[in-house]
């Protein structure tokens, strides 16, 4: 059914265009067997099926709209060379291939496929494995990237790519891909207008995600899993992140998400689940921080001084071995109606809110901040002292951190 689909636009376009289409079919033992030959024999809007078997080839340039579709999913192979398709025409459907081995260059960003200064163009059920880059666009648009399986060897930085690599565009779909063991599952530079959705991004060095410089943007349902860091997004505005997991980023400088000089975005329904640091904000203002879940976490927030004007509202903190952290004596941000695990409060009106206030900053974490080793400290007799004495002199903390409408019970998110 999704083949079929994909075909048909293609063919709507096709028959918008008022032009004959052709079908050729490559195949091994055929004189028709080579992928390159069939793309510079096709005219536009021709059809291209790719049967079954390995193909040795690289380098085939695509400038006209075509729709090449693999059949019993054929293997291309570049052996360890360059690129294999480089897309430079609109309309053009890839579909149901196996990319591989594409070798590792320094001078140049080779991708199993670039796309570049096109329109419209669909890249749809493939696998690639081993591959320098994934899928690489630049400079394009309207263009949908989904049901991807990429999977890189990556095992250090400087010589891994991105498994999805957008530079400069705006109305780009990223759909229900999966993507390991790159330096950056997706990567966003210069892109607008666009929706990442359904994807799962795990095991990559750097981020799951990584945003930077785009706009009007929204990533949704999907799910960052124990990558160097979950995602970050940077010197962007008006960000819609909704419905996602960010889950097991783990280690010395980790989180879930960064936000980066970020402004006037909106976070809902995400899950923070066992990363080091839920979110890590710095320089965020404007953003509106709702009905998240963040579970397990070392850290579940960590706010600095320079952010301002943000909401964090009917959140659940859960389980984590600090609420909230800041190095600012200061708060210009407003908490209000989360439920936090650590409040020692009850609720005598029944109304299902504390009777007094929250402080969600404790004096250790800030300890810890500044002096890491002070960790195997918790849950030591000294810090019930410190727990202890913070409340008798609670001006050691933030005076204005504090949710005053702290809640009794989880809220549930239906």
């Amino acid at each position: 059914m999704k083949t079929f689909f994909c075909h048909l636009i293609v063919l709507i376009l096709f028959y918008s265009t008022g032009l004959k289409a052709d079908a050729y079919h490559v195949k091994k033992g055929t004189p028709l067997n080579s992928i390159k030959k069939a793309v510079e024999k096709a005219n536009e809007m021709d059809t291209l099926f790719i049967h079954g078997g390995t193909y040795l080839e690289n380098q085939i340039l695509i400038s006209k709209a075509l729709s090449l579709i693999g059949v019993n999913r054929p293997v291309i192979d570049s052996q360890g060379g360059d690129e294999i398709f480089i897309v430079q025409a609109d309309k053009v459907l890839i579909q149901g291939l196996r990319l591989q081995n594409i070798g590792v260059s320094h001078l140049k960003d080779r991708a199993a496929i670039r796309i570049v200064e096109a329109r419209e163009v669909i890249i749809d059920d493939n696998i690639l494995i081993n591959a320098f880059f994934g899928i690489y666009l630049q400079n394009s648009s309207q263009c949908i990237v989904q049901n991807n399986t990429i999977k890189g060897n990556a095992h250090d930085e400087m010589n891994a790519g991105n498994a999805i690599h957008i530079w400069k565009g705006s109305q780009m779909e990223v759909i229900n891909n999966h993507l390991s063991h790159h330096r950056d599952g997706i990567y966003f530079e210069f892109v607008d207008q666009s929706l990442i959705r359904g994807n799962t991004s795990q095991d990559n060095m750097r981020y799951g995600l990584h945003f930077m410089f785009s706009n009007y943007d929204t990533y949704e349902e999907n799910s960052f899993q124990r990558n160097g860091a979950g995602v970050a997004v940077m010197f962007s505005k008006h960000i819609k992140m909704v419905k996602n997991t960010f889950e097991e980023n783990w280690g010395g400088s980790s989180y879930g998400i960064l936000l980066k000089e970020i402004s006037d975005g909106f976070m809902s329904q995400n899950t923070f689940k066992s990363n080091t640091v839920g979110v890590y904000a710095e320089g965020a203002s404007r953003i509106k921080i709702e009905n998240n879940n963040f579970i397990d976490n070392g850290k579940a927030m960590d706010i600095k001084g320079n952010c301002i004007d943000n909401q964090i509202l009917s959140n659940n903190f859960i389980g984590n071995t600090f609420e909230v952290l800041t190095n600012s004596r200061s708060n210009l941000n407003h908490f209000e109606g989360n439920y936090w695990a650590q409040y020692k409060g009850h609720d005598l009106d029944k109304d299902g809110i504390g009777d007094f206030a929250h402080r969600p900053v404790n004096l250790f974490a800030l300890i810890t901040d500044k002096i890491p080793a002070a960790n195997m400290l918790l849950h030591s007799f000294l810090v019930d002292a410190l727990d202890m004495a913070e409340r008798m002199f609670p001006e050691i903390i933030p005076e204005h951190l504090s949710d005053e409408q702290p809640r009794i019970k989880p809220i549930s998110y239906d």
